[in-house]
Formats: structure tokens, sequence, C-alpha cells
């Protein structure tokens, strides 16, 4: 083929026929069903004997010398049979193919490299992203807008979520690291907050993508709209992540709740890859996620069945050192994780490249939370000796006089702002403490004991606004009662049992909210 090609300039087509000589595996009978088939193939000599024969006619061998390399073969074969036997562990690091050569290296398997950046670095890509771009290149009016209130920002040393993105992202481009973006509408960004890819309002198809511009030197950044295929797209990034883990591979769902077409790649390779095969991926998995009254098909990434999958105990209490965390990430399968900050997604990402093994990041993002007025950060929390926060307690007034708490809340995503918005509402700061969940799967356990055990007299609620059946409940309520030693109760308040991920009436949603509320603060 490939002497075809080089001549003729053409591809060619090979119509090869292949068999199973004994159907569908060493035991199946096959002339069940295929009795004229099968009686020719068992007349058909095996390829070894064919070859075999060959090498005879034409003198080439003896019957000796094919005997004993027959011999010499299944004595190969034998033994690393026996010698497989005796391994009771698994060697990644033998395993790994070519470009991950000298990843491993003689870093320490438990020590993670800090995620915090200097705000001169900060500054930079703050600037550089929030500016249009040079010469005569005209932008869509809107977009001069969105620029504008991105350099107040930056001017502020305050971010939202795109903001912190492009810092993650610049980031690590600065540092050699290859960052790759794919899937429905992630150029623009599916809510219209991220537009990495500028187009020129009067020529076509002229573009600018200020990430590719911030250093000389800097890694290539790749951001592609992909096709309407969940299924072949993801499988696709998740075989790069697989060819070198230096590159922050990352796959977009338009919204979380289109990941379903591409359940068996999640099923069948992303969870169980390493189990498998022995084979790690970084690839991260961004899926939009809230219950916003947008309906069914827009609501939910399902994070029950990532939790569901994920490989970890949870009625049994861990020992807590000060290696507890990354022995976490080191021994589970995948991370879920569900950030309330833009600072907290900032270090998740940059968390993957720092780590120094590599596992699946899932990560339920936010639609409404992009532009809400409370969900930003400040540049101290990404500069040096910051990290990713696995929880984030309560730091009001109820933290100062907690032993008056009559109610502890915790909750995980978007919610923490309905319950806060809510609580001030109530004037019940000093009387309920929310606590927010970053991290869900590896479970922080001591840090959630810790936070129950900070309110002793308080009732202790896990509150989610997705359904009891789906969201976290599920997850969190046995391994919350494991860091009780099951001596306190465990509430719930949420939606009740549904088959459907969300309500397709706008008036069903807001009564649904408004109960969740109620009853948080009853």
């Amino acid at each position: 083929p490939a002497e075809w090609r080089s001549r003729y300039g053409k591809d060619c087509v090979i119509d090869l026929v292949g068999y199973r000589r004994n159907g569908h595996n060493e035991v199946d009978e096959p002339m069940f069903t295929q009795p004229l088939m099968y009686t020719k193939i068992r007349k058909q000599a095996t390829l070894l004997d064919i070859y075999s024969r060959k090498l005879l006619d034409e003198g080439v061998v003896t019957e000796k010398e094919i005997e004993e390399e027959k011999e010499r073969y299944d004595s190969i074969l034998s033994e690393a049979y026996k010698n497989a036997e005796k391994e009771d562990k698994s060697y990644n690091r033998d395993w790994l193919d070519s470009p991950w050569s000298g990843f491993f290296g003689e870093r320490d398997p438990i020590k993670c490299d800090p995620t915090g950046v200097s705000e001169d670095i900060l500054q930079h890509i703050g600037m550089a992203f929030s500016s249009p771009p040079p010469g005569n290149f005209k932008i869509h009016p809107g977009l001069r807008r969105i620029l504008k209130s991105r350099l107040e920002m930056v001017e502020q040393k305050t971010i939202d979520w795109a903001l912190g993105e492009a810092m993650a992202f610049g980031s690590l481009l600065k540092e050699g690291i290859h960052v790759r973006l794919s899937g429905q509408d992630v150029e623009r960004g599916t809510f219209s907050h991220r537009h990495h890819v500028l187009h020129h309002q009067t020529i076509d198809k002229t573009t600018y993508r200020p990430l590719c511009h911030l250093w000389p030197d800097q890694a290539p950044y790749t951001v592609c709209n992909s096709s309407l295929s969940e299924y072949g797209v993801l499988g696709f990034e998740l075989g790069f992540s697989m060819t070198n883990p230096n590159a922050l591979v990352m796959w977009e769902a338009q919204f979380g709740d289109f990941m379903n077409t591409a359940q068996c790649v999640i099923d069948q390779f992303i969870s169980s890859g390493q189990a498998k095969w022995v084979r790690q991926s970084g690839l991260v998995m961004l899926l939009p996620h809230g219950m916003e009254g947008m309906g069914p098909e827009h609501s939910s990434g399902r994070p029950e069945r990532f939790l569901q999958l994920c490989s970890e105990e949870s009625d049994v209490f861990p020992n807590i050192d000060e290696d507890f965390p990354m022995r976490q990430l080191n021994d589970i399968n995948m991370i879920v994780a569900n950030c309330t900050t833009p600072a907290n997604y900032f270090h998740v990402l940059r968390r993957q490249i720092a780590l120094p093994f590599r596992k699946p990041l899932i990560l339920m993002t936010p639609k409404s939370l992009l532009r809400h007025p409370e969900a930003k950060s400040h540049f101290s929390e990404m500069t040096e000796g910051t990290s990713f926060l696995r929880l984030i307690p309560d730091n009001g007034p109820a933290k100062d006089n907690a032993s008056a708490v009559r109610r502890h809340l915790l909750c995980s995503g978007k919610v923490f702002y309905d319950l806060t918005k809510e609580r001030r509402a109530r004037n019940l700061d000093s009387e309920v403490a929310i606590t927010r969940v970053e991290q869900l799967c590896p479970f922080p356990f001591d840090l959630v004991k810790q936070e129950i055990d900070r309110y002793p007299n308080a009732e202790i609620v896990w509150v989610q606004e997705e359904h009891k059946n789906q969201g976290f409940w599920s997850f969190v309520q046995p391994r919350m009662q494991t860091a009780v030693a099951h001596q306190r109760p465990i509430l719930y308040v949420g939606r009740a049992v549904s088959p459907s991920t969300a309500t397709g009436s706008k008036h069903t949603h807001k009564k649904e909210s408004e109960r969740l509320l109620n009853e948080s603060f009853a």
C-alpha cells in the first residue's frame, strides 16, 4: 500500500478475509449456527503449518529445526506465564508507552508541585486576555464591552470564571505545557463567556487567539469546536491524553447532560483504564451542571454516575496524616469535583499537571455562576503558597460562635450561593453554618469530620438541588455517616426522587426551589 500511494498518489483498499478458528472463544461451538463455513475452516491448515511446509519444500529448514523452534517459543510463553502468577502488584512505570518515558523519574509519588503562580504572571495573562487584537482587527461591539469588563477586573485584581480559566491555561503554557480544549462551541463557550477565538467582523475566516500570543516561547494552545458526536470526540481526546502526560487535555460538553451519548467511553475506558490496562490518563471532562429551570436535557452532568464508578471505600474511616490527600488521589481511579470559586477552578486545572501521576478529572462546571457577582476570586487566592481547597468552611459569624449554631448545611456547587442569599435574607448568619464540599471524590473525610465536629449542637444536613436519587446524596451520605462514626444523624434536603433530571415546567421548578430553601432553614 505504501508503494502504491507513493507511486500513484492514491489510496488503495485491501479486502482481507479472516476467520476465527474456534468461533467466539475456545469453548464456543460455531457449528451450531455456521456449519458449512466451519466445516471448511476445520479442513484448513493453520498458518504455522502452511508456512512450515513452504520452508521445508524450499529446503530452508528441517523438520527438527521447526520442532525445536516450536518448543523454544512454547517455553518462553510458559515461563512468562509462571512468572506472571508470582506478581502481586502492577508496575505503572514499566508499562507506560514511550511518550511517557521519564515522566515518573525520581518524583515522590505523594508530593504535588505547587499550583500557585506569581502575581506578575496573572497580571500579564489578564492584560493580554482583556486586550483587543493588534492592528485593524475589527471585533464585535459586544466583545469590546466584555474585554473592557475583564480589564477592569484585572485592574482590581479580581477574576471571574473565564479569567480564572484563562489564567490556568496561560500559566501552564508559560511552563511549556500544551493545553488542548475541544467540544461543542468551546471557542466561544456555550454561554458566550470564553471567547478564546475572536472573529474579524468584515473579513471572513480571519481570527485571533489571544492565548496563543502570551509569550514568544510558550507551548501551543489548541482550542477547537467539535462535531456533535460526544462518543467520537471524547474517545479521541482520551487517546490524545494518553500519548503525552505533559499536556492538559480537556473535553467540554455543551451541556453536561450530553455526555450520556459517550457513556461507553466513560464506563469502559475513563473510569477503569488504569485497572484494566495499567494506562493512566489526565483527561479533564468539563460538564456544565446546575438546576436552573432549563428542562430535563439541559440541567445535569449526572454526577451520580461518575461517583458510582469511583473506587473509594465508604464505610471505613481512613488513617489521616499529612500525606492523606495525596494518597487518596494516588489510590483513586478518577477525581470528581464541583468548584464554587474561579480560584479553585484555576487550582484544580493546574493540579492535573502538578500531580506526579495522571488521573481523569470530572468537573461539574457552572452556568449562571459564570456571571454571578459573588462568584469571583482575588489574585491573592492564586499566588504562591495557595492551592486547591477540597472543602471551603464557613468563615462568617457562625464560625465565631460555633456552639450556638443550630443547623450545619453541607453542600456542593451552585446551591451554595442560593443558600447564602436566603440565609442573609432570613438574618440567620449566626445560627446556620454552610460548608462547601469542592472535591467529592476522593472524599475529604478529614475536613468533613473537622467541620462537623466544629458545630457540636447543630443538626447536620446535606443540601442539594438535584433529585434524591441523583446528584451527590447517595455518595456522600454513607461517607458522612462514617465521618461521625454513626453517632449523629445526617438529614437530607433536596428534590424528591425522580426518573427525570429536571422538570420541564418553569413554574414547577420555581416551586421546587422555594421548597428546598424553606426546608434548608426550617
